[in-house]
């Protein structure tokens, strides 16, 4: 009993479960410090209900204001190592690369069952005043910032595939002729039809026709509606998107098309 009381012991104590949050937080990684940090928190719990029974006012106060300070500390951290989890090494990506997605709209799980891949958006990465953008066809064709377009996506996950031999292929020219391409679509609405005119346009059409028309590559293959693997839910959705008017030969690309076409290489996946 008189060392719970002791000073010496109550300072020991508060300093160990300082210095163990400390460690936490800048010593390992962010899951596995939230789990130490737990058996912190019990240090602290504990020693502050020995300090209330036995009435030692002033160390209930002090522990009490660490307690917060690293409830303060261990949030602000957590919000920073989720940031930087979803940030992108952007030294490793080049105007024109290719980044794919899974999205969170609605109709994101029918284009992965007709398309049979997890990814169903797409853009292309553009870098202006040295700030990294995907050109990209959502609400309406437009300039994300990236780390934005990032965190859109489901946890943040993502791939960067380059086109090869970029470095000829991907000239200073041929990139102002795909921002020129682009610039001709922006503003436009999003195409949610699927029709396969400019007056409207959707995400993987969008990099399809940039890279068509400005570096005369197709990047995967055009198929048909009825090309796509159309199950029973996958069809429901069509039904009621066309009023049962289905265009099963109208001409489409996918996000999937384009992800594995060969004449891509991966460089960057999250």
């Amino acid at each position: 009993m008189k060392l719970l009381k002791s000073p010496a012991f109550a300072i020991i104590i508060n300093i160990l479960a300082f210095s163990s949050t400390l460690i936490c937080l800048i010593f390992v990684s962010l899951e596995t410090s939230v789990k130490l940090f737990m058996v912190s928190l019990l240090q602290f719990f504990i020693f502050l209900i020995i300090n209330i029974i036995f009435k030692n006012w002033k160390y209930v106060l002090a522990n009490t204001l660490i307690l917060i300070t690293s409830l303060y500390g261990v949030y602000k951290y957590i919000d920073w190592a989720t940031l930087k989890m979803y940030q992108t090494d952007n030294s490793e990506l080049k105007n024109g690369d290719i980044i794919f997605q899974t999205s969170k709209s609605s109709q994101s799980r029918a284009i992965q069952i007709a398309s049979k891949s997890i990814y169903s958006h797409v853009g292309i990465i553009y870098t202006n005043d040295n700030e990294q953008y995907v050109f990209e066809a959502s609400s309406k064709v437009k300039l994300t910032p990236l780390d934005e377009w990032i965190n859109n996506g489901v946890n943040g996950k993502y791939v960067v595939k380059r086109i090869k031999d970029s470095e000829k292929l991907l000239t200073q020219n041929t990139l102002i002729n795909m921002k020129t391409v682009g610039e001709k679509f922006k503003g436009k609405k999003y195409d949610k039809f699927f029709n396969w005119s400019d007056n409207e346009i959707y995400c993987s059409e969008l990099v399809w026709k940039i890279y068509k028309r400005a570096v005369k590559i197709e990047l995967g293959k055009l198929e048909k509606i009825s090309d796509l693997n159309l199950n029973k839910e996958v069809i429901d959705q069509l039904n009621i998107r066309y009023k049962g008017k289905v265009p099963y030969n109208e001409l489409l690309i996918t996000p999937a098309q384009i992800f594995n076409s060969d004449k891509l290489t991966t460089i960057y996946e999250k």
